[in-house]
């Protein structure tokens, strides 16, 4: 069973900077995609932004330019760094991870980001 422990989030105003972190309990060998979903209220999850194993990342097109995602691939941990935030981006914030050898994912409890004067 693979854990997800996420950190960071919290309440920023409008043009304010967060980090998000996100530590998974298996080796950075298993694991081939790290990423983020964020899901508002009333909406879908969507998703924020991904990295694969070999470094390449996507990003929802409404945070391109300004949220920046980045792994270590010695500490089995992935970043989202979100600059000039939206209240648009208000949202619950959730890690996930896929294995190499495995279909499906695994889900971190989720952060909220809230984005508010």
């Amino acid at each position: 069973q693979v854990q997800l422990e996420e950190s960071g989030g919290g309440l920023v105003q409008p043009g304010g900077s967060l980090r998000l972190s996100c530590a998974a309990s298996i080796n950075i060998f298993s694991i081939n995609t790290m990423g983020w979903y964020r899901q508002a209220p009333g909406k879908e999850r969507e998703l924020v932004a991904n990295i694969l194993k070999g470094g390449s990342t996507n990003y929802a097109a409404s945070v391109k330019g300004r949220f920046t995602i980045s792994r270590n691939n010695t500490k089995s941990t992935a970043s989202l760094q979100m600059n000039s935030l939206k209240p648009e981006d208000t949202a619950v914030y959730y890690c996930y991870v896929t294995l190499i050898r495995s279909l499906g994912a695994y889900w971190g409890q989720g952060t909220q980001v809230t984005v508010a004067s």
